[in-house]
């Protein structure tokens, strides 16, 4: 924009001279125009009624101030006249070298009501046509501002929340004003134009923080600071810095700039409290399933996913990759399955991610979310992999969620990275099935011979030995003795005793067999003589799954596969285990710890101990798995 210091035209003789002491402040007063009054027009039609705001008013030929008495008063008159219209200033011709061109009350008339006083030595013929060159230079900068907003709208996203909005935005001032631009809050940099604009202007952010330099204020040598959202206190602040200065229209369009940016910045911060707010609720729901608190999940769900739980059954996915495209991963499964999942961060795992996907018929296997799931770590590449359990009833889901860890780390080593079945791959999935309905059939076949108890007894031994009495009493919503008697029938009736780990895990085994692993044709009890468990666990599947869960362990420097033996020879208590082993408890706890870390497995649960027990005793022989013989003497009986 032409300034009172800088006018739009190639004839240096029109530069201005400002002739009064404070007339200086006004080199950067943008001006309008130029209006040419000669003193005869003053004198014979007066002051103009009306002055383009803005504008300068050049008083041409002989100097004014020759003739006195009337045109010092039609000047003071002018002078209350461009007060009240705004003008730049007001100009007169003069020699070379005259010091003060205007009386002594024409300059105290115009210091008191802020108006330059500027002289000019060039002809009158020479300001012809720079009224009109003003005109074309506004219009031209106009248009170019205009093109400029314009283009910064452009800039803005469709959403607010977009991660990459405020570097696209960083990346067009940058551009536009040929400037360093960082976007920045005290423990990051949010987006920087160059790359290198963050080292450029720490020094500047650093002497804001520690010299208290208030926003919008220079803070260095063309360098401009502006915080984004001041009224709330935001941290968040944008600083520009380049070569040359910043006039005022530069700086209107960094206001400019910074007011979107203070939008998109209130945007990531209301979005990512939403989002933090939606994934604190989406753990809580994933934790309650796990506690088989079903009911409680759904009701944390209702609002972020009406229905999305309200199904009997469902299938549990997990996804691994590298700590740090994690968060990229999940974000990527929300997009394309989070419609129809529960898609949750591991808190106890930074690489893994866990989704729920509810079945809602028997006929949908989820083949849709699973495929889709495929793709999805087929594009992350390797070393992520994909593993999925097979269909479980809500209150069962930490069971399927252990079975999809080792379908995982099975699909590690597989060339697609990717272990999916209907039956999952877990151990029970890896059992020769018919032989196993044999198997368990034979073991609970006291408890199947009565409708009516076996009825009870598959609602109640599942929990009854997974949990303690109270807690699978509060689950099946039952009286703690109810549960106390059916357990205690139970043991009489099999001739075991449900003390022994061996023999809870025998028949938790079996249940799930008859009760969730039924096979098409469930085999006939006859004569012959059932396979033992031994027997099932002797073929190659189950001998693969057990090394690649024994592996870490032996590998460790720690004997950690004596303490676990131990501590599964006394029925998992850690004090007798620790007396045998020579070891404190605290060693004996901090063993077994590593023991889960490496098999992934928790070992508060039944089926995390079942797993420990049988992979050991397939790779080394040991424990020695008793049930086998009660079981045979229960059907001998």
């Amino acid at each position: 924009m032409p300034t009172l210091g800088s006018l739009p035209t190639d004839k240096p003789e029109l530069e201005l001279a400002f002739v009064a002491d404070g007339s200086q402040r006004s080199h950067s007063t943008e001006i309008t125009g130029v209006v040419t009054l000669t003193p005869e027009e003053l004198l014979d039609n007066g002051v103009p009624a009306a002055l383009p705001d803005g504008s300068l008013v050049l008083i041409t030929g002989t100097s004014p101030f020759r003739l006195r008495g009337r045109i010092t008063a039609v000047l003071e008159q002018l002078l209350q006249r461009m007060r009240r219209h705004g003008s730049a200033g007001l100009a007169v011709s003069a020699a070379p070298g005259t010091r003060q061109p205007f009386p002594p009350a024409i300059v105290d008339g115009a210091a008191r009501l802020g108006i330059a006083l500027l002289a000019t030595s060039a002809p009158t013929e020479c300001w012809e046509g720079v009224h009109e060159e003003i005109q074309q230079s506004r219009l031209m900068f106009a248009e170019r501002r205009a093109a400029q907003l314009s283009s910064l709208v452009q800039e803005l996203p469709a959403q607010l929340a977009d991660p990459r909005a405020m570097q696209r935005i960083a990346d067009w001032l940058a551009r536009v004003l040929d400037c360093q631009v960082l976007v920045s809050e005290p423990e990051r940099v949010l987006a920087a134009s160059p790359a290198t604009a963050a080292e450029q202007l720490a020094q500047a952010i650093i002497r804001q923080s520690v010299d208290g330099v208030l926003p919008e204020t220079l803070s260095g040598p063309h360098t401009q600071l502006i915080s984004l959202a001041p009224a709330s206190a935001a941290d968040t602040v944008l600083a520009v810095a380049r070569r040359t200065p910043f006039d005022e229209a530069d700086l209107r369009l960094l206001r400019h700039a910074a007011k979107l940016l203070g939008l998109v910045d209130q945007a990531h911060r209301e979005y990512r409290a939403a989002s933090d707010a939606s994934h604190a609720a989406r753990s809580a729901a994933f934790e309650l399933l796990l506690d088989g608190e079903v009911d409680k999940a759904r009701r944390v769900m209702a609002n972020l996913a009406p229905g999305l739980l309200e199904t009997e059954t469902a299938r549990v996915f997990v996804v691994e990759t590298q700590q740090v495209r994690r968060d990229l991963a999940a974000r990527r499964c929300s997009a394309s399955v989070g419609q129809q999942t529960l898609v949750v961060p591991d808190p106890r795992n930074d690489r893994r991610i866990l989704i729920v996907h509810p079945i809602r018929s028997d006929e949908d296997t989820g083949a849709e979310v699973s495929a889709e799931l495929t793709r999805l770590v087929g594009a992350l590449g390797p070393p992520s992999s994909l593993g999925g359990s097979g269909v479980y009833s809500m209150p069962l889901l930490a069971d399927a969620l252990h079975e999809a860890i080792t379908a995982q780390r099975f699909a590690a080593l597989q060339p697609d990275s990717v272990a999916l079945s209907v039956h999952g791959s877990d151990l029970v999935g890896l059992l020769p099935q018919t032989e196993a309905q044999h198997w368990a059939r034979r073991l609970l076949h006291p408890l199947m011979r009565d409708e009516t108890q076996w009825e009870s007894m598959r609602e109640t031994l599942p929990a009854a030995l997974a949990y303690p009495y109270t807690v699978a009493a509060r689950r099946l919503s039952l009286h703690r003795n109810t549960v106390m008697r059916r357990a205690s029938r139970a043991a009489e009736l099999l001739r075991m005793d449900f003390a022994s780990i061996s023999d809870r895990i025998a028949v938790a085994l079996a249940m799930e067999l008859v009760t969730q692993r039924e096979v098409s044709a469930s085999p006939r009890l006859t004569g012959s003589e059932p396979p033992s468990l031994a027997r099932l666990l002797a073929t190659p599947q189950v001998h693969a799954w057990a090394q690649t869960l024994v592996r870490p362990i032996q590998a460790d420097r720690r004997d950690l596969l004596s303490t676990a033996l131990a501590w599964l020879t006394f029925d998992t208590h850690v004090e007798p285990a620790a007396r045998a082993l020579g070891l404190s408890e605290v060693t004996v706890r901090s063993h077994l710890r590593a023991v889960e870390n490496y098999m992934q497995r928790d070992l508060a649960t039944l089926a995390g101990v079942r797993d420990l027990q049988f992979s050991l005793h397939v790779v080394t022989g040991r424990p020695d798995l008793r049930s086998d013989q009660r079981g045979l003497s229960v059907v001998a009986c």
